[in-house]
């Protein structure tokens, strides 16, 4: 059993906060030279390739039962298509733009929780909810005015991965880690495969294999080798960690971004968009913080009598 280490889960917290929007940049710098369906299928080819050696040297449980194996191929086609649509958007959006936006999604998570599942929802959080929604649609209007509906595709994004956050949590008790991630990427490689070889004999632009030229190819890798980085990251982190201890430090990824997009990309919020940002991590941070006081109150008031009650028997 894992001891809980606060200070290290933090730390790898951090590290998915530079990892995760780097590897966005490096899909931004690309975008505009190589097809998406080659960049998904090197992202997950390498995701298989560098989650290999951790499954053979440690002998990690990756077999899935038939139900988890069906559960994780939805969730692999979620995947697919949220990092297809995100790769997309970034072609034409600045980078912290899109990430701020797709920062939506544990708001989205709180009122899908109320609405489909019936979860207790206090006027509190879904007020929170409510003005993170708000300022998501304030990082969207500028970006909308200048590319269209291409700027509403990361929101497009945070609702693909509901259900992926959805399906997770689900096999989550059934299922290691990174093995449940090995054959996740196993079956996206497999699905991308006959894909791309029957759109480049039809002619088909964004699933069309043409070589890439030797920039291009470490570029596509190193998409491949950040993105399973961070997810590793996030995965350790919780392991060492709270959910409620790390799940704030994810917002310091709005601000590094916006960072990366100034150095890399000469771009620079406006601000409006930059209020946008602001008002959705801090409605991000109160529902999470929220969540966090109301469960520990929970559990203070049910424990008080327990002792007696289990001493008596």
């Amino acid at each position: 059993m894992l001891v809980d280490k606060p200070l290290f889960g933090i730390l790898l917290m951090l590290g998915f906060c530079i990892v995760a929007p780097l590897g966005d940049a490096v899909a931004k710098l690309i975008g505009q030279s190589v097809a998406l369906g080659p960049m998904l299928l090197v992202r997950f080819g390498v995701q298989v390739l560098l989650l290999a050696p951790f499954i053979l040297l440690s002998l990690r449980p990756w077999r899935l039962s038939p139900r988890a194996l069906w559960l994780c191929l939805l969730r692999t086609l979620l995947h697919m298509a949220g990092i297809g649509l995100m790769f997309t958007a970034l072609r034409h959006m600045p980078l912290a733009d899109a990430i701020a936006i797709v920062f939506v999604l544990p708001l989205l998570n709180l009122l899908l929780g109320h609405l489909v599942l019936h979860e207790k929802v206090g006027p509190a959080r879904l007020s929170a909810c409510l003005v993170g929604f708000a300022g998501t649609l304030l990082v969207i209007q500028p970006s909308f005015a200048e590319v269209g509906w291409v700027a509403v595709l990361p929101l497009c994004v945070a609702l693909l991965f509901c259900g992926f956050m959805l399906i997770t949590r689900h096999i989550a008790q059934e299922t290691d880690p990174i093995g449940l991630q090995f054959v996740s990427g196993l079956i996206a490689t497999a699905l991308l495969l006959p894909l791309l070889a029957l759109g480049s004999r039809l002619g088909l632009g964004e699933l069309t294999w043409t070589l890439p030229s030797p920039r291009e190819w470490s570029l596509m890798l190193a998409i491949g080798a950040l993105g399973t980085l961070a997810h590793l990251l996030m995965t350790w982190s919780l392991r060492y960690a709270p959910s409620a201890t790390v799940s704030p430090i994810q917002y310091i990824e709005i601000p590094f971004a916006a960072l990366i997009g100034l150095v890399v990309f000469s771009e620079l919020p406006n601000a409006l968009a930059a209020f946008g940002m602001a008002l959705t991590i801090a409605a991000g941070l109160f529902t999470m913080l929220f969540e966090e006081a109301s469960r520990r109150r929970s559990l203070k008031t049910p424990q008080e009598p327990a002792p007696m009650r289990t001493a008596a028997e």
